[in-house]
């Protein structure tokens, strides 16, 4: 399928969810490039408007605070059409942001095995949920613990797990189109 044609009959935003280390940064960023649509990191978005990154925010105000700042800058991208949006991995969390997002676009879930996620986050420390806790059990309880709320909000599934970039991309715009 052409990217013309992609953008001609898919109007809504593509709101990328899932498990931190699924892709979803990585498939963003091409998909940006191959339908030519804006490419939003909800996350990047959160640490421009903070002025700290991420961990700092966890830091210096706790996970409600961040969890504001979320939903509010979730609220202003969704002002508008046709973005590829990265979203982070605890978006789902809260109603009012699904609700957004639904209305607005459609959520596609990234999965990946828990063994697949801490061979791609091993070596970031920019993982303030990981703390301590860099390893495949842990991220398999925390995945878990997700699974059901990140299958209730999705509108498709695709699993990232030993394929292409090109693979995944391909996958998830024939299920958008279907």
């Amino acid at each position: 399928m052409k990217a013309e044609q992609i953008k001609e009959v898919f109007h809504k935003n593509i709101m990328l969810i899932g498990f931190m280390g699924t892709g979803k940064s990585t498939i963003s960023s091409y998909l940006s490039k191959w339908l030519g649509l804006e490419e939003v990191d909800l996350d990047a978005k959160i640490v421009e408007k903070a002025g700290m990154s991420i961990p700092k925010i966890f830091e210096q105000y706790g996970e409600v605070y961040f969890r504001n700042l979320e939903t509010e800058v979730l609220k202003e991208v969704q002002q508008r059409e046709q973005l590829i949006v990265s979203c982070g991995g605890g978006i789902v969390l809260r109603d009012e942001n699904v609700a957004q997002m639904k209305a607005h676009g459609k959520i596609v879930l990234l999965t990946a095995t828990p063994e697949t996620v801490y061979e791609r986050v091993k070596d970031s420390k920019n993982r303030p949920i990981l703390n301590g806790h860099m390893n495949v059990e842990y991220i398999a309880q925390l995945m878990e613990k997700r699974r059901e709320r990140y299958e209730q909000c999705a509108d498709l599934v695709v699993a990232t797990d030993g394929k292409t970039v090109e693979q995944i991309g391909e996958e998830m715009m024939m299920q958008l189109l279907a």
